[in-house]
């Protein structure tokens, strides 16, 4: 092996990254393939074929008939029809007949010759080209609208002699473009050639850097495109998101492809999703697994994570076997023991949050009468102090004096017309209702309801009009008269 500080490198033309030695190095072409028989002698002498990259991911391949020492990185002048084209050298030696196998070539008639080293004067007419390149996209976007056709020109490639453009376009349905190409031709004068390609070769030949941070593997190294199905995503347990599952030409991620042998081949160690362990304690199903560690995660309820336990895909496959002969162990645990939560305890785990918050007094809604009025809730004038007088009346133990005078102390004169007591008046004074004593022919001796509100069975004469409220008499003490 050959030691790096021996060896001698050097500023080469077309690398973007300066210092490199021949196979280390990258070119600023897309698809660039590392040639690791590089140093391999008689690697050169094995072929005389020849990779040659043009514009974005466009690649040919040549026979090096004149026996031109060419390495990776050099500018060629290469047969094309008509006229020539120029590319760069990517690739020489044994690995090209591997990348001839992937080119899907249908005859050697299709390999052209490599015709020499691009000149100077063959370099200004190829930027002379390629300067024109954008505008004439452009400018035949808007010839394709005109015509009413339902296709996108993404790209348009001169080549090197400026005699032949290439225009890639994408289209969802077959597009007639016959009379497209004569206005084309019409227009720009030079031949003209339509290419198809699909959303992947777009992004391909634009670039760019993918969700990993890296840049797409269709603009670095893929050549063929591999149909990728959601049933690869489905194989690895990821989440079936549109969006996540995208890349940036909006199909399925190619690299979605990448590990699905991995996980096919690691899963058939794995348990059965329906399969059910059974423990003495209880009935496991399983709730998560991860193919690659080989770890699945079983729970006791079917629908949410309960009581999850964690175990090895050699340990279920053995429940499930003493299953099968009618064995239940104690646990899912390797020792068959029960397993004990070494986590912390939550004091709070069964409070109540809301064991702080302020209960509302709900408001009463006002009582209907029959006729559809609503009766009023509010306090009437003296009703407190009433109702005062009333407790202290009632709290009062048994053979206490009464203080104050009592109604039936009261002396109304005859022949009165309207002898009446406010309900106020007899408050203020304390007399009770039993005292008053109501004379023969009195017309109107009245006493309000809300005067009497616990009055004892007042003792009435005989007369005319002597009448009492229902609420005076609901409640009569012992001594009523």
């Amino acid at each position: 092996m050959k030691d790096f500080k021996d060896m001698q490198f050097k500023i080469t033309r077309d690398t973007d990254r300066g210092l490199h030695h021949y196979a280390c190095g990258r070119q600023n072409m897309q698809l660039n393939t590392y040639d690791w028989l590089y140093d391999v002698p008689g690697n050169g002498e094995d072929t005389d074929l020849v990779e040659v990259q043009f514009k974005n991911t466009r690649k040919g391949y040549y026979h090096n008939v004149n026996n031109i020492d060419l390495h990776k990185g050099d500018i060629v002048a290469v047969e094309a029809s008509p006229g020539h084209d120029i590319g760069t050298v990517t690739l020489t030696g044994r690995l090209v007949k591997l990348q001839l196998k992937k080119a899907n070539l249908k005859s050697a008639d299709d390999i052209k010759r490599v015709y020499r080293i691009a000149k100077p004067v063959d370099i200004d007419k190829y930027n002379e080209a390629k300067s024109r390149e954008h505008g004439t996209m452009i400018q035949s976007r808007q010839i394709a609208k005109d015509l009413g056709l339902q296709m996108k020109i993404g790209d348009v490639e001169y080549q090197g002699d400026g005699n032949k453009a290439i225009f890639y376009y994408i289209a969802d349905e077959r597009v007639d473009f016959r009379q497209l190409i004569k206005v084309l031709a019409d227009t720009f004068h030079v031949r003209i050639e339509m290419k198809q390609i699909g959303a992947r070769q777009e992004a391909g030949r634009i670039g760019g850097t993918g969700p990993c941070g890296r840049e797409l593997c269709c603009a670095t190294w893929m050549k063929n495109f591999v149909s990728v199905s959601t049933n690869a995503a489905r194989i690895q347990d990821i989440s079936l998101n549109p969006q996540k599952l995208a890349g940036m030409c909006a199909k399925l991620k190619c690299c979605l492809n990448y590990e699905v042998d991995d996980y096919v081949e690691a899963s058939r160690k794995m348990p059965a999703r329906d399969i059910v362990l059974q423990t003495l304690d209880s009935d496991y199903y399983l709730f998560k697994s991860d193919i690659l560690a080989g770890t699945v995660v079983y729970s006791t309820d079917k629908g949410i994570a309960a009581n999850l336990e964690e175990i090895t895909a050699e340990r279920a496959r053995a429940i499930i076997e003493m299953n099968k002969r009618g064995e239940k162990p104690e646990s899912l645990t390797e020792d068959g023991t029960v397993k004990q939560d070494t986590r912390p305890r939550d004091l709070l785990a069964d409070a109540d949050i809301s064991r702080f918050d302020k209960a509302r007094k709900r408001k009463k809604k006002p009582a209907k009468r029959q006729g559809g009025a609503p009766v009023s809730t509010a306090p009437r004038k003296g009703e407190g102090q009433r109702r005062n007088n009333q407790q202290r009346r009632n709290n009062r133990p048994e053979g206490e004096p009464t203080q104050g005078v009592h109604l039936s102390q009261v002396h109304q004169p005859k022949n009165s017309t309207d002898n009446s007591v406010g309900a106020a008046e007899i408050a203020a004074q304390g007399v009770h209702l039993s005292q008053v004593h109501q004379p023969n022919g009195s017309t109107n001796n009245s006493v309000g309801a809300a005067e009497t509100a616990a009055p004892p069975k007042v003792h009435q004469p005989k007369g005319n009009n002597s009448s009492v409220g229902a609420a005076e008499t609901a409640a009569p003490p012992k001594d009523a008269h």
